[in-house]
């Protein structure tokens, strides 16, 4: 397929350069990027699947997971397919408008996973520290009230960035070097001043990332103190089994994203393709290895998932 006949100088859109100094070995980066993409959409689609046939895995934790799963789905679908087009067709071309709705649902559903990751530290919480409790208080009408929240704030948060930039001037030269719209490639395009662009995505990102990270803190020193308290070895064991999924997923999500941002600001002595190979990870990693972790440690969502991959 030929590639589209742009300028850098078109003010109606902006180029995707893909990953800068490595494009020779485009075709051969874009085969592990799109075998992990798949195995993290059938991954994925299988936890969706399997809570919605089973009446039994309709509980808070396994709903909690399948928006896990929403949001894996589509954070990973707003960037790698437009990668994969970069790196297959040489398709860099993106509109402005474009540019700007990828922007906010890949940085939209990163804060939507972040929530919801508290929301499950939570349900860990109540599961092990009041569980006589737990379906009083954490009932599926609950959940789905909560989920109206997660969808909110993002709404609330994000949709200011890609505002600010849509009033930004442009210079003339338009080439994005990365392979997708990220909030700070697409400012440091901009001729004016970003003081308020830059200064509202760091404090996006230390407010929301910091006070959800302090809330799953105070949820994990709370189940260290009622683990430390139990008494049973085997009952240890099976209240820190509960813990290690969510514990798994936490750590790799917030890694890939604070390095991702943390380096676009601060990270000058860093190589352009090691940080963008590393940023596109964080949309391919997690969403890949959310499903495997918690089908892995999970018995119940474990057996039901074997029933319906396994049976004849």
């Amino acid at each position: 397929m030929a590639a589209f006949n742009l300028t850098p100088s078109d003010p109606s859109i902006f180029i995707l350069a893909g990953i800068s100094g490595l494009e020779p070995a485009h075709m051969w980066i874009s085969i592990p990027f799109a075998m992990l993409y798949i195995i993290g959409l059938v991954g994925n689609f299988m936890v969706l699947f399997v809570v919605w046939k089973e009446q039994t895995l309709q509980k808070p934790m396994y709903l909690l997971l399948c928006m896990l799963a929403l949001t894996d789905i589509t954070t990973s679908t707003s960037v790698v397919p437009k990668t994969l087009c970069i790196f297959w067709f040489n398709l860099n071309g993106i509109t402005v408008g474009g540019c700007l709705t990828q922007m906010f649902f890949l940085h939209g559903f990163s804060v939507m996973q972040s929530a919801i990751v508290v929301a499950m530290a939570f349900d860990r919480y109540v599961a092990i520290c009041k569980p006589l409790r737990y379906d009083t208080i954490l009932t599926n009408a609950r959940i789905a009230k909560l989920g109206l929240v997660v969808l909110i704030r993002p709404v609330l948060f994000v949709l200011p960035l890609p505002l600010l930039l849509s009033r930004q001037p442009f210079c003339a030269n338009r080439i994005i070097p990365h392979t997708y719209c990220d909030h700070m490639a697409v400012a440091k395009m901009s001729c004016g001043d970003i003081t308020v662009n830059r200064t509202y995505g760091l404090m996006v990102t230390f407010v929301v990332l910091g006070l959800d990270l302090l809330l799953v803190f105070i949820s994990y020193a709370l189940i260290s103190r009622a683990i430390l308290r139990i008494s049973s070895k085997k009952a240890y064991k099976k209240a820190l089994n509960t813990c290690t999924a969510h514990i798994c997923v936490m750590l790799m999500s917030s890694t890939f994203f604070l390095f991702s941002t943390i380096t676009h600001r601060f990270g000058q002595g860093i190589a352009p393709h090691i940080h963008i190979i590393l940023a596109n990870l964080h949309f391919l990693v997690p969403p890949m290895l959310n499903p495997i972790i918690y089908g892995v440690k999970t018995k119940e969502l474990r057996d039901k998932m074997v029933k319906y991959t396994c049976r004849r």
